[in-house]
């Protein structure tokens, strides 16, 4: 235990049985008090005083929790399983103010800081050491129906962003996974369903609201901080804690989009030239991928699917469903289907465009940018991918170009652009999870890699899904033009110094 109120706290976390506020007074629960904290707090890693954590905790308004408190295990958790964050703090922030409350803290001990929404694309995590901040409870949208605009808290995730433009018959320009956090996929530059036809998801943000390293809430926008705007969009997290966002909405009620699924058992090849040959004749309205994986035989899945080797062909087109039919008539010509569900829809229904999985569990995921599709490389990425590949690998090929190719109005730190496809390749864990789960699977992503460095461009920092292990940064280079990756390492030193915000795919020279 303490030696006394602001003496040091014990390193060894494993004797403690902390217990923090979660309660303010006059809320459910009742409030616990200071000297309370203090009669029972130990901590971990780090060197805050028990009179500094009981600071924090009174600075901020939401839960204050170290290893070994009840709620401990809870606020940390995410989306992903194989790994997770084990902070010396974790802090659900409520509010701005909690934020900048809790920065100040890591910055005043050089403690690193995380952030987490959802944790769909957590890179490291914390091992015992720094502070987590969450943000799912900063999750309030608020849409302005005439300027087409949203803004959207920390802690959202695109179905609540797409719940509430649809009541105004808009949408935003989310991904194919609705249960994913908007700021993380904004930082990363964000690959929308509809992006051939309006392009990357963060050329249409109007500002961000962020706390940086030294504690300060900025309002950035490209008139009042060109160079951090640009830095933000697409740059990732490494710049701050955004709190706030304001993005375009678009006027898309609904649209025409599903799924053709086929056996692919016996031809994938075939469908893989049918995709490619076809995917070069469709308009920017039009947006595709196509997936490739074999189906576990479990209820998750339609059973149409389950224990099979199938092509998922996705798409999603805004226009005429008419017209729909008619450019998507040589995909249905490939063979029978095994399921169909390509119709016109509301745009509130577009999750179930991919059915991305709802539920948490291990992948590991890596991708490469492709300037073009050579046919003479499908069976090489077959042969990699396949059925019979050890680990099972899921591949998913998503068409680009279009406006995503194209310089946006206000630039963005987002590289590649010269990219016309994404190849990505994820793995999962089928048993327990051991020391290195992943270890199978890098070896094929890196022959995966090596067989199409001659049409590779570049990574896209959404799609990359780590093992846990810290980012090289030569892999990081690859998220970006040469001259922007340099930019952005000047302004992580102008704007973090200390890098307190390296739990990421991390900005260094």
């Amino acid at each position: 235990m303490a030696e006394s109120d602001d003496g040091p706290l014990e390193a060894d976390a494993t004797t403690a049985r902390p217990v923090l506020r979660a309660d303010r007074p006059g809320q459910p629960g009742g409030p616990t008090r200071p000297d309370d904290v203090r009669a029972s707090l130990v901590a971990p890693r780090g060197s805050a005083t028990v009179g500094e954590v009981n600071a924090l905790t009174v600075a901020v308004q939401g839960p204050v929790l170290l290893p070994g408190s009840e709620d401990y295990d809870a606020e940390r958790a995410g989306f992903q399983a194989a790994y997770q964050h084990r902070p010396a703090v974790v802090v659900g922030a409520t509010t701005a103010d909690d934020v900048c409350a809790t920065v100040r803290f890591a910055a005043e001990r050089r403690w690193p800081i995380a952030v987490q929404s959802t944790g769909h694309g957590i890179s490291t995590p914390l091992r015992g050491e720094g502070v987590l901040i969450t943000t799912r409870r900063m999750n309030r949208v608020e849409v302005d129906a005439r300027a087409r605009t949203a803004r959207i808290e920390a802690g959202a995730r695109w179905k609540d962003v797409i719940r509430e433009a649809a009541r105004h018959r808009l949408a935003p320009l989310n991904g194919s996974a609705p249960g994913v956090g908007v700021v993380g996929y904004l930082l990363g530059g964000g690959t929308p369903l509809l992006g051939r036809e309006f392009g990357y998801a963060c050329d249409h943000l109007r500002s961000i609201d962020i706390v940086t390293a030294d504690g300060t809430r900025r309002h950035v926008t490209a008139d009042s901080d060109a160079e951090l705007f640009w830095a933000l969009r697409g740059g990732g997290a490494n710049f701050g804690v955004v709190t706030a966002l304001e993005t375009e909405l678009v006027p898309v009620a609904g649209l025409y989009g599903g799924g053709l699924f086929f056996e692919a058992a016996d031809d994938a090849i075939g469908i893989l030239r049918a995709y490619r040959n076809w995917s070069l004749t469709v308009p920017e309205q039009l947006t595709s991928s196509i997936g490739l994986m074999v189906y576990p035989p479990i209820p998750a899945f339609p059973e149409p699917l389950r224990g099979r080797y199938a092509a998922h062909i996705r798409i999603v087109f805004n226009g005429d469903p008419a017209e729909g039919e008619r450019l998507i008539a040589p995909l249905r010509a490939i063979g029978p289907r095994l399921i169909d569900t390509v119709a016109e829809m509301p745009y509130s229904q577009v999750g179930s465009i991919y059915s991305d999985p709802e539920f948490s569990h291990s992948y590991y995921g890596n991708n490469i940018l492709l300037r073009e599709l050579d046919p003479s490389a499908l069976q090489t990425l077959l042969d990699l991918t396949g059925p019979d590949a050890i680990p099972p690998c899921v591949v998913d090929l998503r068409h680009l170009g279009g406006a995503m190719s194209r310089p946006p109005a206000v630039p963005s730190a987002v590289g590649g652009r010269k990219a016309q496809y994404v190849l990505r390749v994820l793995n999962g864990i089928g048993g327990p999870i051991r020391e290195d789960p992943f270890a199978d699977a890098r070896p094929v992503h890196q022959r995966l890699m090596h067989a199409f460095k001659p049409w590779t461009v570049g990574r896209n920092l959404n799609f990359v899904y780590s093992d846990g292990r810290p980012s090289a940064p030569d892999d990081v280079r690859e998220f970006y033009d040469p001259e922007a990756f340099d930019r952005l390492v000047r302004l992580k030193a102008q704007y973090d110094a200390d890098n307190l915000f390296r739990y990421n795919h991390n900005l260094s020279a």
